[in-house]
């Protein structure tokens, strides 16, 4: 990465951010989730920081978002982590769905039944039941600790009152869970596992947050502003291939062709991306196109990809 790329980057992201903005009028912010309908439709903002600790930030920065489905990169994760890949890998596929994230049409119509991935919410939540813990407590605050690691904040938190209003409303999710249960693939209860799920799914971070996480992705699992290792480099190349393949929904391919990075988006609006061993990327827009992505999100990661070829492909 070269000094003009980033001079260029913060001459450009400012009026890059406030022309993406215009987009968020053609979305709208996630209801099905009563909280997350609270959240300021025309926010946006994003956060850039490289290997060196450099950080460039523009837009509605400061405002504070829930996780939801990003945590299931590092659910997944942890999980791995905890498990090794034959355990997880009995439980979770490794192929896209072309469905929504929530549906769970194909747990009956596909054997040998178990979620597609980890990344849709049947998938999560059977990941969420490898968690290692005695209870949904401690299986709780060892996410939210490696959370804190990753990102470098040990002030992050669940909000509670996404966290209650997702756990209210979540009758879908307990009908995929009940059904894993049924089809031997969930571990544990099916309320306790949920409380994981519905907890990590809370966990509050902002842009800054995300691009810290994702620098730590980028540099395969080490820390790069402490040289620690964090994460074993192969499951961190598990969790980009998934963020490549699944990572944005049922628009995961087109996010491919046209931005072309490892990437999760979350319903509350916040998308982690990263360049590979560059730079990490957090950004909130609450204002979600059909297929539950941050519309003036994605507009700005075009932007910022096709200006600076950072397309993998």
């Amino acid at each position: 990465m070269s000094l003009s790329e980033i001079a260029r980057i913060e001459a450009l992201l400012p009026q890059w951010v406030e022309s993406s903005r215009q987009q968020c009028s053609y979305g709208k912010v996630a209801s099905y989730i009563p909280e997350l309908s609270k959240s300021p439709i025309c926010a946006l903002g994003i956060h850039l920081i490289n290997s060196k600790g450099y950080s460039i930030s523009a837009g509605d920065t400061e405002l504070s978002f829930t996780m939801q489905s990003i945590s299931k990169v590092f659910t997944l994760i942890l999980a791995l982590m905890d498990n090794g890949e034959e355990a997880v890998f009995d439980k979770v596929g490794m192929e896209p769905t072309g469905d929504n994230f929530n549906s769970m049409l194909k747990l009956e119509l596909v054997q040998p039944g178990i979620p597609f991935n980890p990344l849709i919410n049947a998938g999560a939540i059977a990941i969420s039941s490898l968690i290692a813990g005695k209870d949904p407590a401690e299986k709780s605050d060892r996410v939210l600790d490696f959370i804190r690691l990753l990102s470098n904040n040990q002030s992050i938190n669940y909000d509670l009152d996404v966290y209650r209003s997702e756990s209210a409303t979540a009758n879908l999710n307990r009908s995929m869970a009940y059904f894993l249960k049924d089809n031997g693939v969930l571990q544990g209860a099916v309320e306790d596992v949920l409380d994981v799920y519905f907890r990590h799914c809370s966990i509050s971070v902002t842009c800054t947050d995300l691009a810290q996480m994702a620098l730590v992705l980028a540099h395969n699992g080490k820390n790069p502003l402490t040289g620690e290792e964090l994460i074993p480099r192969r499951y961190v190349q598990i969790a980009k291939t998934f963020m490549i393949t699944c990572g944005m929904y049922n628009a995961s391919g087109e996010f491919a062709i046209q931005v072309g990075l490892p990437a999760k988006s979350g319903v509350s609006g916040g998308i982690l991306t990263l360049v590979p061993g560059r730079y990490g990327i957090g950004l909130i827009g609450p204002s979600l196109n059909r297929k539950g992505n941050s519309i003036a999100g994605v507009a700005l990661l075009e932007s910022l990809s096709r200006e600076f070829d950072w397309s993998l492909f």
